[in-house]
C-alpha cells in the first residue's frame, strides 16, 4: 500500500485493488474504508504527516484484548481436561508478538501497513512490533465492523497453523507446569526434579531424572536433555496422578 498524498489534513485512502487484495487475503467482504485505513495507520505516518487523524494504536489496544478472549475459547473448548496454568501458558505463545508477527507476515501485512517515510526507510515494514501491532489492530477494526462470530472465524483462519501446533502438542508440551500446578494445589510444596544416572565422559549425552512429590518418587523420564528428562517424568507422574484420582 503505498503512503497517498496527505489531503485536507487526513490520512488518505489506500487505492482500492490494495484494499481489495488485502480484504481478499483476509477472507473477508468488506471492512469499512476508513476503518481499515485506521487499522493499517503507524504513528509513525501520523507524526510525520501531522495530521489530526489517529494511528492504529487505540485499535491495536482494542484487538489484543480480543484476541487473548479468542483464544482463550479456542483453547478452553479443544483443551477440556487442561488446567488453568496450560491454558494460559498456551494462550501466551499464541498471542505473543513473535507469533504475531509470524502470522502476519504469512498474509503479507507489512506491505500494507502506512508508515513514515523515516520508519520506512528503516524497514518497518519487516519489523515484528509494527507487524503484530497492525495484526492487533486490525483484529480491532473487524470485530468492531464484523462482530464476534466473523473475528473468531478470522483469527481461527490467520492463527490456524498456531493452533494446529498447540492441537498435536500442547498438553504435552509442558507438563512440568501442570504438574507444578496439581502438586501445589494439593501438597501446598513444588514437585523436586532429581538426577539419578548420567552418561559418563565420552559416551553420548544421557539423563535420567526423577520426580518427587511430597518426597516420594512418582516418576522417571530419560533423555538427551535433561529437560527432556523432566518433562518425561513429569508426564508420568500426572498419569500416577489421575490414576489415584479415578480410584
Amino acid at each position: 500500500m503505498g503512503q497517498g498524498v496527505r489531503t485536507g489534513g487526513s490520512v488518505p485512502l489506500a487505492p482500492a485493488p490494495a484494499r481489495d487484495d488485502l480484504l481478499e487475503r483476509l477472507g473477508l467482504r468488506a471492512v469499512p474504508g476508513d476503518l481499515l485505513e485506521k487499522a493499517l495507520t503507524h504513528a509513525s505516518y501520523v507524526n510525520e504527516s501531522g495530521t489530526r487523524s489517529d494511528s492504529n494504536e487505540r485499535l491495536e489496544f482494542l484487538g489484543d484484548a480480543v484476541l487473548g478472549m479468542i483464544v482463550g475459547h479456542e483453547l478452553f473448548a479443544r483443551y477440556p481436561d487442561a488446567v488453568e496454568g496450560e491454558l494460559t501458558r498456551m494462550r501466551s505463545e499464541i498471542v505473543r508478538g513473535s507469533t504475531l508477527a509470524t502470522a502476519a507476515a504469512r498474509i503479507g501485512l507489512g506491505e500494507h501497513i502506512i508508515l513514515g517515510r523515516g520508519e520506512a526507510d528503516a524497514g518497518g515494514r519487516a519489523r515484528a512490533r509494527n507487524l503484530a501491532g497492525a495484526f492487533e489492530a486490525l483484529i480491532g477494526a473487524v470485530y468492531l465492523s464484523k462482530g464476534y462470530r466473523s473475528t473468531r472465524a478470522l483469527i481461527k483462519r490467520l492463527l490456524g497453523p498456531e493452533l494446529q501446533q498447540m492441537r498435536r502438542e500442547g498438553a504435552q508440551i509442558d507438563a512440568k507446569s501442570s504438574l507444578q500446578h496439581q502438586v501445589q494445589a494439593r501438597w501446598h510444596q513444588p514437585p523436586e526434579y532429581v538426577t539419578v544416572e548420567e552418561a559418563a565422559p565420552g559416551e553420548p549425552r544421557s539423563f535420567t531424572v526423577e520426580v518427587r512429590v511430597a518426597g516420594e518418587p512418582y516418576g522417571r523420564g530419560a533423555g538427551a536433555r535433561k529437560s527432556e528428562a523432566q518433562q518425561l517424568a513429569a508426564r508420568q507422574a500426572l498419569a500416577r496422578l489421575a490414576t489415584e484420582a479415578e480410584a
